[in-house]
């Protein structure tokens, strides 16, 4: 995609100045052209990483946040670990940091101009801020130098990781934010219908509150999830893509235009319903997961990366009485009923200082990383990726191939904080929150519009 000309944040700005300071003329195809003299040669793993002339010990750093007990992370942490192991010549500070605190320890190290070598970051305006405050490098070379790894890719795996025809970062993981999961046994036994409209979830809603089982789990304690998850794919079912895109470029719609503040006011009044359990501001992701996985609520709107979690700590028979489909249409609405937000996951990103025998080292990393065997790795861990690779139905559990099924066969549409710029992204993860106290759904649409509009300078 071409370089968005937005304003710089406090972390691109700083980084950015910083640079400048020190005389350095790092120009994308000056990296370029050094990131392709320095690709690695072949193998999984890569080839042996330049070593210094001195003999000594090539020195890498590592930041990443698969730092938890599911599967994932324990995929993408063996991958890491066989690379050490693989590599004595290389010094490796690897670095795994929990989620909720990752993206702002990365956003404090860029503004000190102290970057990890390699650091894993998401897709969109997360690595966009990197792009734009000069501070990563592509690593195109790399794909060119492994044709059949490259083109394995999904159609638009790699567009929200690119820039100006560099691609700077490989998905580690597909990115599926809105799977609408239901507890079987729940629904028999209160003899619900699996809602496919708005009217039919209220029912549903109702009949579980009556029955005091929780309807929907949800855990939003670091703010995000009610936008990735929940509202991505709502305010699409009711404005559609085409308005969402023009609102977050700001231009030819608006944050308060009337379509998106209904968006707003379903997902309020889906809290005015109690379809969450009380306190659901406090809760994490896992927590959540744990609660709907153990049969205390019956639904859960969540991302793929629920299915790595609750491989991990669901048991066979718990598993077993989940189901996975699309969320509810909702009356009137624009947008395509069966499609779910998400595209492309986050990837291992190489900080624009990498130079030489470093750079070689690094590149060998990624690739160890998010190559073809840590594709199936993690493929295999419950986590949908956007590779073309079929899982291991012996090692997978029932309800992971079912959902990587059904993202295979449904549109894809935006997650807003890949599209917002970050204070817009924050704006909205806030208001949600909000919206599940006293918040007004016109208060947050016009908090939105004026963040997204100031930080692109409209």
């Amino acid at each position: 995609m071409k370089k968005k000309p937005v304003s710089l944040t406090a972390l691109a700005l700083a980084a950015t100045t910083l640079l400048a300071a020190c005389g350095n003329d790092t120009s994308n195809n000056a990296a370029s052209s050094s990131a392709a003299s320095s690709a690695p040669a072949s193998g999984s793993s890569g080839a042996s990483a330049s070593a210094p002339a001195s003999g000594e010990k090539v020195k890498l750093s590592i930041w990443h946040n698969f730092s938890g007990d599911d599967l994932r992370a324990q995929a993408v942490r063996a991958q890491i670990d066989k690379f050490k192991a693989a590599h004595p010549e290389v010094e490796l500070d690897a670095q795994a940091i929990p989620p909720d605190g990752y993206r702002q320890r990365l956003k404090t190290v860029a503004a000190a101009g102290e970057m990890p070598d390699v650091f894993f970051t998401q897709s969109g305006t997360s690595i966009q801020e990197f792009y734009d405050g000069g501070l990563i490098q592509p690593i195109t070379p790399l794909l060119d130098k492994y044709p059949e790894w490259k083109n394995n890719f999904m159609e638009g795996a790699l567009d929200r990781l690119s820039f100006d025809g560099q691609v700077y970062a490989t998905p580690l993981s597909g990115s599926a934010t809105s799977l609408f999961f239901y507890n079987k046994s729940l629904f028999d036994k209160y003899q619900v219908k699996v809602p496919t409209t708005w009217d039919e979830l209220m029912t549903a809603i109702k009949t579980f509150n009556d029955n005091k089982i929780t309807p929907i789990s949800l855990g939003n304690k670091a703010a995000w999830l009610a936008q990735s998850s929940i509202l991505s794919s709502l305010a699409d079912r009711v404005t559609g893509t085409d308005w969402f895109l023009k609102a977050a470029s700001q231009d030819g719609a608006s944050f308060t235009d009337p379509e998106f503040v209904q968006a707003l006011q379903l997902f309020k009044d889906l809290s005015q319903a109690k379809a969450f359990q009380t306190g659901a501001n406090s809760l994490d992701n896992t927590q959540m997961e744990q609660y709907f996985v153990e049969g205390k609520a019956a639904m859960m709107i969540d991302g793929s990366w629920a299915l790595t979690n609750m491989a991990a700590t669901g048991t066979p028979e718990q598993l077993n009485q989940v189901e996975v489909t699309v969320l509810p249409s909702v009356p009137g609405g624009k947008g395509d009923p069966n499609a779910i937000s998400g595209g492309s996951g986050g990837g291992m990103a190489l900080s624009k200082t990498v130079t030489g025998a470093k750079l070689d080292a690094a590149l060998e990393l990624i690739y160890a990383i998010g190559g073809p065997e840590g594709m199936q790795a993690i493929v295999n861990s419950n986590s949908v990726v956007n590779y073309k690779v079929e899982p291991d139905q012996a090692v997978v559990t029932p309800l992971f191939y079912k959902a990587f099924t059904l993202f295979k066969s449904v549109k894809l549409t935006p997650v807003y904080d890949a599209y917002l710029t970050s204070a817009a992204a924050d704006v909205i993860n806030n208001g949600l929150q909000d919206l599940l106290l006293t918040g007004k759904p016109e208060a947050v649409a016009k908090k939105l519009q004026d963040a997204q509009a100031q930080a692109l300078g409209k």
